[in-house]
């Protein structure tokens, strides 16, 4: 008797481990493919970043110095939302270049001045605003100067935590690398 209810025990759990109830509610709609078909008018958006070698210009009724263009002067079309973070090279150390973010401080004998930077969905513009008189600035701080501009697109999550401040973490969370580095 004692083996034929363990018998009976182990038909009727396998009984229940086997039956399927039915289908549970749908999940939420996945996010389009790379194919992009379902995107905007078939488009898929990547992150971007490119690099310019500009002299600022003084526009003495601002009191600063300034570089601006727009992005489709190189084939960019941002979309809402898109955002850009731009870094200055503040020089090359052992081969290595050294990149410091926007807007930044820069000490000088005259006095503080910025290099900060805005943009809108059509165009971007870099400046240089000094607490003093503009035209005092030293050459070398508005000339040759080399900025990146990294194109963020809205669906990318950038994280809270994540130090901004250094362009190569930012690059590789946004899977960029040099080769992908556009020189204008």
């Amino acid at each position: 008797m004692k083996k034929l209810s363990i018998l009976l025990g182990t038909f009727v759990a396998l009984f229940f481990i086997a039956c399927e109830g039915p289908a549970g509610p749908p999940g939420f709609d996945g996010l389009d493919g790379l194919d992009g078909k379902d995107g905007i008018d078939g488009s898929v958006f990547e992150a971007l970043v490119f690099e310019i070698d500009v002299d600022l210009s003084l526009n003495t009724e601002a009191n600063t110095y300034e570089f601006g263009e727009a992005f489709s002067a190189h084939n960019i079309e941002l979309f809402q939302n898109d955002a850009i973070l731009v870094y200055r090279l503040e020089e090359v150390d052992s081969g290595l270049d050294v990149w410091r973010q926007l807007p930044q401080p820069f000490f000088t004998d005259l006095g503080l001045l910025y290099y900060n930077f805005d943009f809108t969905q059509n165009d971007y513009k870099i400046y240089v605003e000094p607490d003093f008189d503009a035209a005092s600035v030293a050459n070398d701080l508005v000339t040759n100067q080399i900025f990146r501009v990294l194109i963020i697109p809205a669906d990318v999550n950038l994280s809270s935590k994540m130090d901004k401040s250094n362009i190569n973490a930012v690059m590789k969370t946004l899977g960029l690398t040099e080769k992908d580095v556009q020189h204008f």
